[in-house]
């Protein structure tokens, strides 16, 4: 690792235009091509940040609030909000621009639980999430209501 601190590598942004390939069948950038998406965005934050191999352990709830057009800069902002012993918690947020217009809209936002491991597979620790300011604090409280929810939900299983 070169001389960023980890608070330097927890956020990722990446941006992709949206091509007539990705369409769905109403002729909006397919949901599923979204997903794809934004798990390699969760997992490049994720393994930027801890220095490891990464998994999707888990994604929550993902609602496609607005369309996503053919011809769109979407970016997906990443974050990692929360880190235990071996997952974390990255935040993104997605957005959509019109690069003719300028405009740009909020389409959605998600949360994936991601883990790191090791050679063989097996969990492995992270480095522990240095909160220097309000909003990095913020994030991490909501972070570990959203876990704890998760984990009431499963056990209703």
């Amino acid at each position: 690792m070169d001389d960023k601190s980890h608070d330097d590598r927890r956020c990722l942004t990446m941006a992709e235009i949206m091509t007539p390939d990705m369409v769905n069948f109403h002729g909006n950038v397919h949901g599923g091509h979204i997903l794809g998406l934004l798990d390699r965005v969760a997992y490049a934050c994720a393994s930027r940040y801890a220095g490891k191999r990464i998994v999707t352990l888990s994604v929550d709830q993902v609602f496609f609030n607005q369309p996503i057009y053919v011809g769109e800069l979407v970016t997906f902002h990443a974050t990692i909000n929360y880190v235990g012993n071996t997952s974390m918690e990255v935040g993104i947020r997605v957005t959509a621009e019109n690069l003719i217009t300028q405009h740009c809209r909020h389409t959605n936002t998600c949360f994936f639980t991601m883990v790191a491991v090791d050679e063989n597979g097996k969990p492995t620790q992270v480095p522990p999430l240095v909160m220097n300011n309000e909003t990095h604090k913020r994030r991490y409280a909501e972070a570990i209501i959203r876990k704890e929810a998760r984990h009431m939900a499963s056990k209703k299983k």
